[in-house]
């Protein structure tokens, strides 16, 4: 079921968003050679608690962080470890947070130091096909569109889409309907309401789509070993354009001149 939110309920939302976008940006202070991803996961859980939120990844069906960790191959779910991260990884920080019973979610790779101008450019292209979905998100269109747009901006610069992983409806729960793939046709899928809060999030991979997953079934790489690339925004439809209630711009204050 498709959950049209009320004004009242996307305010909500929408401070749930603000709040993880706060975190993303916490953890981006510490991203840089030397640190594990557990500190990384450590600062956000730290960071959601100190205000007031409920980290809302750690325990859902048993996952054991706070943040998703995705460094370099890993696609989605990857766990915080003792990994040390180090010069030229990219690293994936996806989050969500609960705060007054309402869910905002966001994700954003990291370089780690400096790394090959080729994976730079999966992170532009990763990056980039995210506002072209969102673009896509207006009201009387469908979910297709959204996946169409992600594709095609994707695959025009060479990278493939991940299939088995997609977007989501979110609110109450972190994930609701519909699922919001990156990949598909035009006007195929539910139509998109004033009042839909969805989660946009492109997963792009330098060489080909096909993942593999764990024996934990949760960590998932791609099949060839190749990066993969990340970023999400958490999204209201509206009458007009589609408003973005996460943000990166905490984030890009604490990188300054970098881009990633």
């Amino acid at each position: 079921m498709i959950y049209i939110k009320s004004p009242e309920e996307i305010e909500l939302v929408r401070r749930a968003s603000d709040l993880v976008s706060r975190t993303l940006a916490e953890v981006a202070k510490w991203v840089k050679p030397g640190v594990t991803t557990f500190q990384l996961d450590t600062v956000a859980r730290e960071f959601i608690l100190d205000n007031g939120g409920k980290p809302a990844c750690l325990g859902y069906h048993g996952f054991p962080g706070t943040l998703c960790i995705e460094v370099n191959e890993t696609v989605v779910h990857g766990f915080p470890s003792q990994y040390v991260l180090k010069e030229g990884d990219i690293v994936g920080t996806d989050c969500v947070v609960e705060l007054d019973g309402y869910n905002g979610d966001s994700c954003y790779t990291f370089a780690v130091g400096d790394i090959d101008p080729k994976v730079m450019a999966l992170l532009e292209t990763t990056r980039e096909s995210l506002y072209k979905g969102i673009d896509a998100a207006r009201a009387g269109k469908r979910v297709g569109d959204i996946g169409n747009a992600v594709q095609s901006f994707c695959e025009h610069h060479g990278y493939s889409v991940v299939r088995e992983m997609c977007g989501h409806g979110i609110g109450k729960s972190m994930h609701e309907d519909p699922e919001v793939p990156n990949y598909g046709r035009k006007g195929i899928g539910p139509v998109l309401k004033p009042g839909m809060c969805i989660c946009i999030e492109p997963m792009i991979n330098m060489g080909s789509k096909n993942i593999v997953f764990g024996d934990d079934g949760w960590q998932t790489r791609t099949k060839d070993r190749k990066p993969s690339a990340h970023f999400e925004h958490t999204v209201v439809i509206t009458e007009d354009k589609p408003e973005i209630l996460t943000t990166f711009s905490y984030i890009e204050e604490v990188l300054g001149d970098r881009k990633f």
